[in-house]
Protein backbone atom coordinates (compact mmCIF):
# COMPACT_ATOMS: atom_id res chain seq x y z
CA UNK A 1 0.00 0.00 0.00
CA UNK A 2 1.25 3.56 -0.36
CA UNK A 3 2.02 4.46 3.38
CA UNK A 4 -1.42 3.22 4.54
CA UNK A 5 -3.42 5.44 2.22
CA UNK A 6 -3.84 4.47 -1.24
CA UNK A 7 -2.31 6.10 -4.39
CA UNK A 8 -5.31 8.43 -4.25
CA UNK A 9 -5.23 9.41 -0.36
CA UNK A 10 -3.42 12.32 1.11
CA UNK A 11 0.23 13.18 1.27
CA UNK A 12 2.30 11.53 4.05
CA UNK A 13 3.73 13.68 6.71
CA UNK A 14 7.05 15.11 6.28
CA UNK A 15 9.94 13.53 7.15
CA UNK A 16 11.47 14.23 10.55
CA UNK A 17 14.55 15.80 10.93
CA UNK A 18 17.53 13.56 10.09
CA UNK A 19 18.37 11.67 13.53
CA UNK A 20 22.19 11.99 14.36
CA UNK A 21 24.78 9.58 13.13
CA UNK A 22 25.45 5.74 14.91
CA UNK A 23 28.79 6.39 15.73
CA UNK A 24 30.68 5.91 19.25
CA UNK A 25 31.35 9.55 19.24
CA UNK A 26 27.96 10.17 20.12
CA UNK A 27 26.65 8.07 22.89
CA UNK A 28 25.33 10.52 25.50
CA UNK A 29 24.01 12.87 22.50
CA UNK A 30 22.14 10.31 21.47
CA UNK A 31 20.80 9.20 24.92
CA UNK A 32 19.75 13.21 25.72
CA UNK A 33 17.66 13.31 22.17
CA UNK A 34 15.77 9.92 22.83
CA UNK A 35 15.47 10.18 26.76
CA UNK A 36 13.76 13.91 26.03
CA UNK A 37 11.95 12.34 23.21
CA UNK A 38 10.50 9.69 25.49
CA UNK A 39 9.23 12.15 28.11
CA UNK A 40 7.30 14.13 25.62
CA UNK A 41 5.63 11.23 24.58
CA UNK A 42 4.94 9.68 28.09
CA UNK A 43 4.64 12.71 30.21
CA UNK A 44 1.36 13.29 31.50
CA UNK A 45 -0.02 9.58 30.59
CA UNK A 46 0.75 7.58 33.71
CA UNK A 47 3.18 5.58 31.73
CA UNK A 48 6.82 5.03 32.47
CA UNK A 49 9.14 6.25 29.93
CA UNK A 50 11.35 3.09 30.87
CA UNK A 51 8.90 0.60 30.47
CA UNK A 52 8.05 0.72 34.27
CA UNK A 53 4.53 2.33 34.85
CA UNK A 54 1.02 1.31 34.02
CA UNK A 55 0.63 -1.12 31.68
CA UNK A 56 0.02 0.68 28.18
CA UNK A 57 -2.53 3.20 29.19
CA UNK A 58 -4.83 4.11 26.85
CA UNK A 59 -8.00 3.37 28.55
CA UNK A 60 -7.92 -0.92 28.04
CA UNK A 61 -7.36 -1.78 31.96
CA UNK A 62 -6.95 -5.64 32.50
CA UNK A 63 -6.18 -7.08 29.33
CA UNK A 64 -6.19 -10.69 28.20
CA UNK A 65 -2.70 -10.09 26.88
CA UNK A 66 -0.67 -8.44 29.97
CA UNK A 67 1.81 -6.56 29.67
CA UNK A 68 5.99 -6.84 29.30
CA UNK A 69 5.88 -8.84 26.07
CA UNK A 70 6.62 -12.36 25.31
CA UNK A 71 10.11 -14.06 26.64
CA UNK A 72 11.86 -15.22 24.01
CA UNK A 73 13.51 -18.62 24.26
CA UNK A 74 16.80 -18.99 25.45
CA UNK A 75 19.02 -17.58 22.61
CA UNK A 76 23.33 -18.19 21.99
CA UNK A 77 25.46 -15.78 19.77
CA UNK A 78 25.18 -18.72 17.45
CA UNK A 79 21.58 -19.20 16.95
CA UNK A 80 20.70 -15.24 17.61
CA UNK A 81 17.62 -15.29 15.59
CA UNK A 82 16.47 -18.42 17.01
CA UNK A 83 14.08 -20.46 15.33
CA UNK A 84 11.23 -20.96 13.46
CA UNK A 85 8.70 -23.01 11.18
CA UNK A 86 6.40 -22.83 8.78
CA UNK A 87 3.85 -23.96 5.85
CA UNK A 88 2.72 -27.19 7.81
CA UNK A 89 1.30 -30.00 6.13
CA UNK A 90 -0.58 -33.03 7.48
CA UNK A 91 2.86 -35.28 7.14
CA UNK A 92 5.67 -32.17 6.85
CA UNK A 93 7.06 -28.96 8.30
CA UNK A 94 9.82 -26.16 7.29
CA UNK A 95 11.94 -26.14 10.20
CA UNK A 96 14.38 -22.32 10.38
CA UNK A 97 17.02 -21.21 12.13
CA UNK A 98 20.02 -18.58 11.12
CA UNK A 99 23.91 -19.54 12.27
CA UNK A 100 26.07 -16.65 13.45
CA UNK A 101 29.46 -17.74 12.57
CA UNK A 102 32.74 -16.04 13.13
CA UNK A 103 34.93 -16.99 9.93
CA UNK A 104 32.77 -17.13 6.50
CA UNK A 105 32.73 -21.09 4.96
CA UNK A 106 30.55 -23.77 4.59
CA UNK A 107 29.22 -25.25 7.82
CA UNK A 108 26.91 -28.35 8.71
CA UNK A 109 24.35 -28.81 11.42
CA UNK A 110 22.27 -31.50 12.86
CA UNK A 111 18.52 -31.11 13.19
CA UNK A 112 16.05 -33.16 15.19
CA UNK A 113 12.08 -33.44 15.69
CA UNK A 114 10.71 -35.04 19.28
CA UNK A 115 7.11 -35.24 20.25
CA UNK A 116 8.16 -33.89 23.76
CA UNK A 117 9.80 -30.76 24.66
CA UNK A 118 12.39 -32.78 26.54
CA UNK A 119 13.58 -35.13 22.98
CA UNK A 120 12.65 -38.36 24.54
CA UNK A 121 10.96 -39.43 21.87
CA UNK A 122 12.55 -38.24 18.83
CA UNK A 123 10.57 -38.86 15.63
CA UNK A 124 13.17 -36.83 12.70
CA UNK A 125 16.99 -36.34 12.75
CA UNK A 126 19.45 -35.12 9.58
CA UNK A 127 21.91 -33.01 8.69
CA UNK A 128 21.73 -29.94 6.45
CA UNK A 129 24.38 -27.78 5.58
CA UNK A 130 24.41 -24.08 5.07
CA UNK A 131 26.77 -21.23 4.05
CA UNK A 132 27.04 -17.35 2.72
CA UNK A 133 25.19 -18.30 0.09
CA UNK A 134 22.19 -19.02 1.72
CA UNK A 135 23.23 -15.95 4.24
CA UNK A 136 23.55 -18.55 6.37
CA UNK A 137 20.04 -19.74 6.64
CA UNK A 138 18.94 -23.09 7.13
CA UNK A 139 15.62 -24.76 6.16
CA UNK A 140 14.29 -28.43 6.65
CA UNK A 141 11.33 -29.71 5.46
CA UNK A 142 10.93 -32.63 8.32
CA UNK A 143 8.58 -34.93 6.54
CA UNK A 144 7.56 -38.64 7.99
CA UNK A 145 4.98 -36.51 10.44
CA UNK A 146 1.90 -37.28 12.28
CA UNK A 147 -1.43 -35.27 11.04
CA UNK A 148 -2.78 -32.46 13.79
CA UNK A 149 0.38 -33.34 16.24
CA UNK A 150 2.40 -30.57 18.47
CA UNK A 151 6.30 -31.47 17.23
CA UNK A 152 9.35 -29.80 19.24
CA UNK A 153 12.96 -29.43 17.43
CA UNK A 154 16.07 -28.11 17.26
CA UNK A 155 19.23 -27.44 15.44
CA UNK A 156 22.94 -27.69 16.83
CA UNK A 157 26.10 -26.68 15.16
CA UNK A 158 28.57 -29.49 17.25
CA UNK A 159 27.67 -29.28 20.42
CA UNK A 160 26.10 -25.70 20.70
CA UNK A 161 22.23 -26.22 20.65
CA UNK A 162 19.63 -23.79 19.48
CA UNK A 163 16.87 -23.13 21.36
CA UNK A 164 13.73 -25.57 21.75
CA UNK A 165 10.99 -24.38 18.63
CA UNK A 166 7.16 -25.71 18.90
CA UNK A 167 5.17 -26.45 16.29
CA UNK A 168 2.21 -28.43 14.44
CA UNK A 169 1.14 -30.06 11.48
CA UNK A 170 -2.28 -30.01 9.69
CA UNK A 171 -5.26 -31.99 10.26
CA UNK A 172 -6.95 -34.68 7.71
CA UNK A 173 -10.21 -35.50 7.68
CA UNK A 174 -13.40 -34.59 10.02
CA UNK A 175 -12.58 -31.38 11.70
CA UNK A 176 -14.12 -30.09 14.31
CA UNK A 177 -12.07 -26.52 14.85
CA UNK A 178 -9.45 -24.59 13.34
CA UNK A 179 -8.43 -21.45 14.74
CA UNK A 180 -5.31 -19.14 13.02
CA UNK A 181 -4.22 -15.95 13.88
CA UNK A 182 -3.23 -13.32 10.91
CA UNK A 183 -0.85 -10.41 11.21
CA UNK A 184 0.32 -8.29 8.59
CA UNK A 185 2.62 -5.05 8.35
CA UNK A 186 5.38 -5.64 11.01
CA UNK A 187 7.48 -2.36 10.52
CA UNK A 188 10.57 -2.12 12.99
CA UNK A 189 11.38 1.47 13.37
CA UNK A 190 7.28 2.14 14.09
CA UNK A 191 7.04 0.16 17.44
CA UNK A 192 7.59 -2.66 19.24
CA UNK A 193 6.01 -5.61 17.82
CA UNK A 194 3.90 -6.50 21.22
CA UNK A 195 1.09 -8.08 18.92
CA UNK A 196 3.66 -10.83 18.65
CA UNK A 197 4.29 -10.92 22.30
CA UNK A 198 0.41 -11.43 22.60
CA UNK A 199 0.13 -13.91 19.96
CA UNK A 200 3.19 -15.66 21.57
CA UNK A 201 1.57 -16.11 25.06
CA UNK A 202 -1.29 -18.07 23.43
CA UNK A 203 -2.06 -21.73 23.83
CA UNK A 204 -5.00 -21.72 21.53
CA UNK A 205 -3.76 -20.73 17.82
CA UNK A 206 -3.03 -23.59 15.29
CA UNK A 207 -0.74 -21.44 13.09
CA UNK A 208 -0.18 -17.79 12.33
CA UNK A 209 -0.83 -16.03 8.63
CA UNK A 210 1.16 -12.99 7.80
CA UNK A 211 -0.01 -11.38 4.77
CA UNK A 212 2.95 -9.53 3.83
CA UNK A 213 5.14 -6.27 4.85
CA UNK A 214 7.16 -8.46 7.12
CA UNK A 215 9.97 -5.74 6.30
CA UNK A 216 10.04 -2.07 5.14
CA UNK A 217 12.26 -0.85 2.54
CA UNK A 218 12.93 2.55 3.94
CA UNK A 219 15.83 4.48 4.84
CA UNK A 220 16.37 6.17 9.14
CA UNK A 221 14.18 9.18 7.81
CA UNK A 222 11.07 7.08 5.89
CA UNK A 223 7.86 5.86 6.84
CA UNK A 224 6.60 5.81 10.49
CA UNK A 225 10.27 6.22 11.31
CA UNK A 226 9.94 9.50 13.41
CA UNK A 227 10.25 8.04 17.13
CA UNK A 228 12.84 5.59 16.00
CA UNK A 229 15.45 7.09 17.67
CA UNK A 230 13.52 7.47 21.08
CA UNK A 231 12.72 3.51 21.14
CA UNK A 232 16.14 2.40 19.66
CA UNK A 233 14.22 1.12 16.46
CA UNK A 234 16.54 3.09 14.06
CA UNK A 235 16.58 1.03 10.40
CA UNK A 236 19.91 -0.65 9.31
CA UNK A 237 21.26 -0.34 7.11
CA UNK A 238 20.40 3.62 7.09
CA UNK A 239 19.85 3.98 3.85
CA UNK A 240 16.73 2.51 1.55
CA UNK A 241 17.18 -1.51 0.81
CA UNK A 242 18.03 -1.83 -2.76
CA UNK A 243 20.92 -5.05 -2.47
CA UNK A 244 20.60 -8.70 -1.28
CA UNK A 245 23.12 -7.82 1.58
CA UNK A 246 20.76 -4.88 2.10
CA UNK A 247 17.30 -6.68 2.38
CA UNK A 248 18.99 -9.74 4.44
CA UNK A 249 19.96 -6.90 7.10
CA UNK A 250 17.20 -5.66 7.16
CA UNK A 251 15.52 -9.46 7.72
CA UNK A 252 18.14 -9.77 11.01
CA UNK A 253 17.19 -6.49 12.26
CA UNK A 254 13.39 -7.50 12.35
CA UNK A 255 14.64 -11.15 13.52
CA UNK A 256 16.57 -8.97 16.42
CA UNK A 257 12.97 -8.15 18.13
CA UNK A 258 12.72 -10.58 20.70
CA UNK A 259 8.80 -10.89 20.49
CA UNK A 260 9.16 -11.70 16.44
CA UNK A 261 11.35 -14.48 17.57
CA UNK A 262 9.29 -16.00 20.27
CA UNK A 263 6.23 -15.92 18.14
CA UNK A 264 8.32 -18.04 15.46
CA UNK A 265 9.66 -20.24 18.34
CA UNK A 266 5.89 -21.16 19.73
CA UNK A 267 3.82 -21.26 16.43
CA UNK A 268 4.34 -22.64 12.77
CA UNK A 269 3.79 -19.16 10.72
CA UNK A 270 2.10 -19.04 6.76
CA UNK A 271 4.07 -15.90 4.72
CA UNK A 272 3.33 -14.15 1.53
CA UNK A 273 5.18 -11.19 0.89
CA UNK A 274 3.65 -7.67 0.06
CA UNK A 275 4.62 -4.40 -1.16
CA UNK A 276 7.28 -3.33 1.18
CA UNK A 277 9.07 -6.53 1.13
CA UNK A 278 10.29 -5.18 -2.00
CA UNK A 279 9.28 -1.32 -2.08
CA UNK A 280 6.43 0.68 -2.39
CA UNK A 281 2.99 0.06 -4.53
CA UNK A 282 5.11 -2.66 -5.89
CA UNK A 283 3.56 -4.48 -9.19
CA UNK A 284 4.78 -6.63 -12.11
CA UNK A 285 6.99 -4.21 -13.87
CA UNK A 286 7.70 -1.52 -11.33
CA UNK A 287 7.07 0.09 -7.90
CA UNK A 288 6.14 3.68 -6.83
CA UNK A 289 9.53 3.68 -4.49
CA UNK A 290 11.52 2.22 -7.45
CA UNK A 291 13.22 4.79 -9.73
CA UNK A 292 15.08 2.93 -12.74
CA UNK A 293 17.44 5.72 -13.29
CA UNK A 294 18.95 5.82 -9.75
CA UNK A 295 18.13 2.95 -8.42
CA UNK A 296 19.02 0.35 -11.71
CA UNK A 297 17.04 -2.71 -12.68
CA UNK A 298 13.70 -2.91 -10.42
CA UNK A 299 13.47 -7.24 -11.74
CA UNK A 300 16.84 -7.34 -9.94
CA UNK A 301 16.08 -5.47 -7.06
CA UNK A 302 12.76 -7.64 -6.82
CA UNK A 303 15.00 -10.68 -7.33
CA UNK A 304 16.88 -9.65 -4.45
CA UNK A 305 14.79 -8.83 -2.02
CA UNK A 306 12.10 -11.90 -2.71
CA UNK A 307 15.52 -14.41 -2.39
CA UNK A 308 16.16 -12.65 0.95
CA UNK A 309 12.51 -13.20 2.09
CA UNK A 310 12.53 -17.03 0.63
CA UNK A 311 15.94 -17.24 3.01
CA UNK A 312 14.38 -15.68 6.55
CA UNK A 313 10.71 -17.06 6.05
CA UNK A 314 10.17 -20.54 6.68
CA UNK A 315 8.47 -20.94 3.43
CA UNK A 316 8.22 -23.64 0.88
CA UNK A 317 7.99 -22.43 -2.26
CA UNK A 318 5.91 -24.48 -4.85
CA UNK A 319 8.12 -24.12 -8.47
CA UNK A 320 11.68 -24.61 -7.72
CA UNK A 321 12.20 -23.57 -11.08
CA UNK A 322 10.58 -20.12 -10.41
CA UNK A 323 11.27 -18.58 -7.82
CA UNK A 324 9.14 -15.60 -7.76
CA UNK A 325 5.81 -18.34 -7.65
CA UNK A 326 5.11 -18.07 -4.04
CA UNK A 327 1.15 -18.75 -4.34
CA UNK A 328 0.30 -21.75 -2.61
CA UNK A 329 -2.65 -23.87 -0.62
CA UNK A 330 -3.32 -25.80 2.66
CA UNK A 331 -6.00 -27.86 3.35
CA UNK A 332 -7.30 -28.15 6.94
CA UNK A 333 -8.64 -31.66 6.64
CA UNK A 334 -12.62 -30.97 5.67
CA UNK A 335 -13.03 -27.84 7.25
CA UNK A 336 -10.65 -25.22 5.35
CA UNK A 337 -8.58 -24.38 2.35
CA UNK A 338 -6.77 -21.80 2.73
CA UNK A 339 -4.95 -20.04 -0.74
CA UNK A 340 -2.29 -17.73 -0.13
CA UNK A 341 -2.37 -15.24 -3.16
CA UNK A 342 0.35 -13.40 -4.26
CA UNK A 343 -1.57 -9.73 -5.55
CA UNK A 344 1.53 -8.10 -5.11
CA UNK A 345 4.08 -8.96 -7.56
CA UNK A 346 3.71 -11.68 -10.49
CA UNK A 347 0.68 -10.64 -12.48
CA UNK A 348 -0.42 -7.35 -11.01
CA UNK A 349 -1.09 -4.89 -13.79
CA UNK A 350 0.25 -1.37 -12.66
CA UNK A 351 -1.88 1.31 -10.41
CA UNK A 352 -4.65 3.94 -11.78
CA UNK A 353 -4.49 7.12 -10.36
CA UNK A 354 -7.65 8.87 -9.42
CA UNK A 355 -7.94 10.61 -12.44
CA UNK A 356 -6.91 7.71 -14.52
CA UNK A 357 -10.09 5.53 -12.26
CA UNK A 358 -12.21 8.64 -13.19
CA UNK A 359 -11.33 8.35 -16.84
CA UNK A 360 -12.31 4.28 -17.16
CA UNK A 361 -8.61 3.46 -16.96
CA UNK A 362 -9.61 0.37 -14.42
CA UNK A 363 -12.32 -1.24 -16.49
CA UNK A 364 -10.63 -2.90 -19.09
CA UNK A 365 -11.83 -6.75 -18.86
CA UNK A 366 -7.94 -7.57 -19.29
CA UNK A 367 -7.08 -6.17 -16.16
CA UNK A 368 -5.19 -8.20 -13.90
CA UNK A 369 -3.99 -8.44 -10.62
CA UNK A 370 -3.70 -12.31 -10.12
CA UNK A 371 -2.50 -12.80 -13.58
CA UNK A 372 -3.51 -15.36 -15.57
CA UNK A 373 -2.17 -18.67 -14.13
CA UNK A 374 -2.64 -17.81 -11.18
CA UNK A 375 -6.18 -17.32 -11.75
CA UNK A 376 -6.55 -20.54 -13.42
CA UNK A 377 -4.62 -22.16 -10.35
CA UNK A 378 -6.96 -20.80 -7.77
CA UNK A 379 -10.19 -21.50 -9.84
CA UNK A 380 -8.52 -25.47 -9.56
CA UNK A 381 -7.97 -24.91 -6.43
CA UNK A 382 -11.21 -24.11 -5.30
CA UNK A 383 -12.74 -26.48 -8.15
CA UNK A 384 -11.26 -29.51 -6.10
CA UNK A 385 -11.82 -28.85 -2.50
CA UNK A 386 -15.07 -30.04 -1.21
CA UNK A 387 -13.96 -27.95 2.60
CA UNK A 388 -16.86 -25.94 4.13
CA UNK A 389 -14.55 -22.77 3.93
CA UNK A 390 -12.62 -21.53 0.96
CA UNK A 391 -10.03 -18.80 2.55
CA UNK A 392 -8.49 -16.28 0.65
CA UNK A 393 -4.70 -15.10 2.24
CA UNK A 394 -4.60 -11.90 -0.15
CA UNK A 395 -2.68 -9.26 1.04
CA UNK A 396 -4.57 -5.89 -0.26
CA UNK A 397 -8.67 -5.32 0.96
CA UNK A 398 -10.93 -7.79 -1.87
CA UNK A 399 -14.55 -5.84 -0.41
CA UNK A 400 -15.91 -2.50 -2.15
CA UNK A 401 -14.37 0.19 -0.20
CA UNK A 402 -16.04 3.06 -2.40
CA UNK A 403 -16.69 6.70 -0.67
CA UNK A 404 -18.15 9.79 -1.75
CA UNK A 405 -15.87 11.63 -5.01
CA UNK A 406 -16.18 14.85 -2.68
CA UNK A 407 -14.14 13.01 0.39
CA UNK A 408 -11.78 11.12 -1.81
CA UNK A 409 -10.97 14.06 -3.66
CA UNK A 410 -9.64 15.82 -0.35
CA UNK A 411 -10.21 13.53 3.26
CA UNK A 412 -10.46 16.58 5.51
CA UNK A 413 -12.42 16.97 8.02
CA UNK A 414 -14.37 19.29 6.37
CA UNK A 415 -15.46 17.40 3.38
CA UNK A 416 -16.80 14.17 5.27
CA UNK A 417 -18.56 16.17 7.96
CA UNK A 418 -20.27 17.85 5.01
CA UNK A 419 -21.43 14.19 3.86
CA UNK A 420 -22.40 13.05 6.99
CA UNK A 421 -24.46 15.52 7.58
CA UNK A 422 -26.01 15.50 4.70
CA UNK A 423 -26.39 11.75 5.24
CA UNK A 424 -28.42 12.49 8.70
CA UNK A 425 -30.65 15.29 7.55
CA UNK A 426 -33.87 14.39 6.71
CA UNK A 427 -35.05 14.86 3.91
CA UNK A 428 -37.24 17.05 4.14
CA UNK A 429 -34.74 19.45 5.33
CA UNK A 430 -32.18 19.14 2.88
CA UNK A 431 -31.09 21.32 0.70
CA UNK A 432 -30.15 21.00 -3.06
CA UNK A 433 -26.18 20.80 -1.85
CA UNK A 434 -26.62 18.19 0.23
CA UNK A 435 -29.22 16.19 -1.99
CA UNK A 436 -25.98 16.64 -4.60
CA UNK A 437 -23.74 15.03 -2.08
CA UNK A 438 -25.53 12.28 -1.41
CA UNK A 439 -26.44 11.47 -4.91
CA UNK A 440 -22.62 12.36 -6.56
CA UNK A 441 -20.22 9.42 -7.43
CA UNK A 442 -18.37 6.76 -5.30
CA UNK A 443 -14.89 6.24 -6.15
CA UNK A 444 -12.56 3.73 -3.98
CA UNK A 445 -10.12 5.10 -1.44
CA UNK A 446 -7.34 2.59 -2.59
CA UNK A 447 -6.64 2.12 -5.64
CA UNK A 448 -3.82 -0.43 -5.21
CA UNK A 449 -6.33 -2.50 -3.46
CA UNK A 450 -8.90 -4.86 -5.22
CA UNK A 451 -10.86 -1.62 -5.98
CA UNK A 452 -8.07 -0.64 -8.67
CA UNK A 453 -9.11 -3.98 -10.50
CA UNK A 454 -12.91 -4.54 -10.73
CA UNK A 455 -13.11 -7.49 -13.44
CA UNK A 456 -10.07 -9.54 -11.87
CA UNK A 457 -11.98 -9.31 -8.77
CA UNK A 458 -15.21 -10.25 -10.64
CA UNK A 459 -13.84 -13.24 -11.72
CA UNK A 460 -12.70 -14.68 -8.63
CA UNK A 461 -16.59 -13.76 -7.02
CA UNK A 462 -17.98 -15.03 -9.88
CA UNK A 463 -15.95 -18.68 -9.99
CA UNK A 464 -16.82 -18.97 -5.85
CA UNK A 465 -20.56 -17.91 -6.06
CA UNK A 466 -21.02 -20.32 -9.61
CA UNK A 467 -19.00 -23.28 -7.21
CA UNK A 468 -21.34 -22.27 -3.83
CA UNK A 469 -18.06 -21.57 -2.13
CA UNK A 470 -18.55 -20.17 1.40
CA UNK A 471 -15.52 -17.79 0.56
CA UNK A 472 -13.56 -15.80 3.20
CA UNK A 473 -11.08 -13.35 2.32
CA UNK A 474 -8.18 -12.11 4.63
CA UNK A 475 -6.27 -9.26 4.21
CA UNK A 476 -3.79 -6.91 5.22
CA UNK A 477 -1.90 -3.85 3.89
CA UNK A 478 -4.04 -1.07 4.96
CA UNK A 479 -3.21 -1.21 9.18
CA UNK A 480 -6.25 -0.93 10.03
CA UNK A 481 -8.82 -2.94 11.04
CA UNK A 482 -12.59 -3.97 8.87
CA UNK A 483 -14.52 -6.65 8.56
CA UNK A 484 -17.16 -6.57 4.74
CA UNK A 485 -19.03 -8.10 3.16
CA UNK A 486 -18.44 -9.18 -0.27
CA UNK A 487 -20.53 -8.59 -3.44
CA UNK A 488 -20.16 -8.63 -7.06
CA UNK A 489 -21.40 -6.40 -9.35
CA UNK A 490 -24.82 -7.19 -9.16
CA UNK A 491 -24.99 -6.41 -5.70
CA UNK A 492 -25.23 -10.28 -4.59
CA UNK A 493 -23.00 -11.38 -1.46
CA UNK A 494 -20.70 -13.86 -2.47
CA UNK A 495 -18.78 -13.92 0.49
CA UNK A 496 -17.27 -11.54 3.81
CA UNK A 497 -13.78 -9.96 4.35
CA UNK A 498 -11.77 -9.66 7.17
CA UNK A 499 -8.79 -7.70 7.56
CA UNK A 500 -6.62 -7.71 9.93
CA UNK A 501 -4.90 -4.03 11.54
CA UNK A 502 -0.68 -4.09 11.28
CA UNK A 503 1.46 -5.32 14.06
CA UNK A 504 3.31 -1.64 14.23
CA UNK A 505 2.88 0.68 11.14
CA UNK A 506 0.11 3.60 11.76
CA UNK A 507 -3.25 3.61 10.59
CA UNK A 508 -5.50 6.78 9.84
CA UNK A 509 -4.43 8.29 13.10
CA UNK A 510 -0.96 9.04 11.50
CA UNK A 511 -2.50 9.70 8.09
CA UNK A 512 -5.66 11.99 9.02
CA UNK A 513 -4.75 13.64 12.62
CA UNK A 514 -7.29 16.22 12.39
CA UNK A 515 -10.12 13.86 12.22
CA UNK A 516 -10.98 12.51 15.45
CA UNK A 517 -10.64 8.52 15.77
CA UNK A 518 -14.19 7.64 16.60
CA UNK A 519 -15.13 9.63 14.32
CA UNK A 520 -13.05 8.05 11.70
CA UNK A 521 -14.39 4.85 12.40
CA UNK A 522 -17.89 5.48 12.55
CA UNK A 523 -18.20 7.57 9.24
CA UNK A 524 -16.61 4.48 7.20
CA UNK A 525 -19.25 2.04 7.57
CA UNK A 526 -21.79 5.07 7.20
CA UNK A 527 -20.39 5.92 3.59
CA UNK A 528 -19.08 2.22 2.26
CA UNK A 529 -22.16 0.13 1.61
CA UNK A 530 -20.71 -3.09 1.89
CA UNK A 531 -18.39 -2.42 5.25
CA UNK A 532 -20.18 -3.86 8.48
CA UNK A 533 -16.80 -3.05 11.37
CA UNK A 534 -13.79 0.30 11.32
CA UNK A 535 -11.37 0.50 13.18
CA UNK A 536 -8.79 3.08 11.97
CA UNK A 537 -6.48 3.82 15.19
CA UNK A 538 -5.28 0.83 17.16
CA UNK A 539 -2.49 -2.23 16.15
CA UNK A 540 -3.87 -5.49 16.40
CA UNK A 541 -4.32 -8.95 14.36
CA UNK A 542 -7.43 -11.13 13.96
CA UNK A 543 -8.30 -14.51 15.46
CA UNK A 544 -9.98 -16.43 13.12
CA UNK A 545 -12.29 -19.51 14.71
CA UNK A 546 -13.97 -21.68 11.89
CA UNK A 547 -16.03 -24.77 12.75
CA UNK A 548 -18.77 -26.32 10.13
CA UNK A 549 -21.07 -23.90 11.85
CA UNK A 550 -19.46 -20.56 11.73
CA UNK A 551 -16.72 -18.30 10.53
CA UNK A 552 -15.90 -15.92 13.56
CA UNK A 553 -13.73 -13.18 13.31
CA UNK A 554 -12.06 -11.76 17.09
CA UNK A 555 -10.63 -8.71 16.29
CA UNK A 556 -7.46 -7.88 19.15
CA UNK A 557 -6.28 -4.57 20.57
CA UNK A 558 -2.86 -3.78 21.54
CA UNK A 559 -2.60 -0.90 23.71
CA UNK A 560 0.50 0.61 22.54
CA UNK A 561 3.63 -0.34 20.74
CA UNK A 562 6.03 2.88 21.92
CA UNK A 563 6.39 0.89 25.07
CA UNK A 564 6.76 -2.63 25.56
CA UNK A 565 4.39 -1.90 28.77
CA UNK A 566 0.71 -2.90 26.69
CA UNK A 567 -2.63 -4.12 27.39
CA UNK A 568 -4.80 -6.49 24.55
CA UNK A 569 -8.15 -6.22 24.53
CA UNK A 570 -11.18 -7.92 22.12
CA UNK A 571 -12.28 -4.94 20.17
CA UNK A 572 -15.07 -6.67 18.55
CA UNK A 573 -16.50 -10.71 17.44
CA UNK A 574 -18.40 -10.66 14.65
CA UNK A 575 -19.26 -13.94 12.24
CA UNK A 576 -20.75 -15.26 9.16
CA UNK A 577 -22.77 -18.48 8.58
CA UNK A 578 -22.35 -20.88 5.68
CA UNK A 579 -24.92 -21.99 3.01
CA UNK A 580 -26.82 -20.39 0.67
CA UNK A 581 -27.55 -16.84 -0.34
CA UNK A 582 -24.40 -15.67 0.25
CA UNK A 583 -22.47 -14.95 3.50
CA UNK A 584 -22.96 -11.83 5.71
CA UNK A 585 -20.86 -10.44 8.09
CA UNK A 586 -23.01 -10.12 11.71
CA UNK A 587 -22.30 -9.68 15.10
CA UNK A 588 -21.83 -12.77 17.61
Amino acid sequence: MRDATGPNAPAPEPAPEPAPDATSAEPSRRSFIRNAILYAMFAGTGVSMYGCGGGGGGGFGAGLGGTGGAPPPETTPTFAQGVGSGDPLSDRVILWTRVTVASPGALNLTWEVASDSNFGAIVARGTIGSGPEQDYTVKVDATGLQPASVYFYRFFLGSEASPVGRTKTLPVGSVSQLRLAVVSCSNFPAGYFNVCADLAKRTDIDAVLHLGDYIYEYGVLGYASQLAIAIDRESTPSREILSLDDYRQRHRQNRSDPDLVALHAKLPVIAVWDDHDVANNAWSGGAQNHDPANEGSFAARRAAATQAFREWLPIRMPDAADPQKIYRSFDFGTLASLHMLDTRLIGRDEQVDLDSYLAGGASAASRQLLGSEQSAWLSTRMTASSATWQLLGSQVLMARMEIPLSVASAFTAETLGDFLLAQTTPEPLRNDEQRALLAQRRVPYNLDAWDGYPAARDSVLAAAHSMGKNLVSLAGDTHNAWASNLTDGNGQRVGVEFATASISSPGFERVLPLIGSTVLSDAFPKMVKDLRYAETSKRGYVVITLTPAEARADFMEISTVLSRDYSARLAMSLHALPGEGGLDVLPV
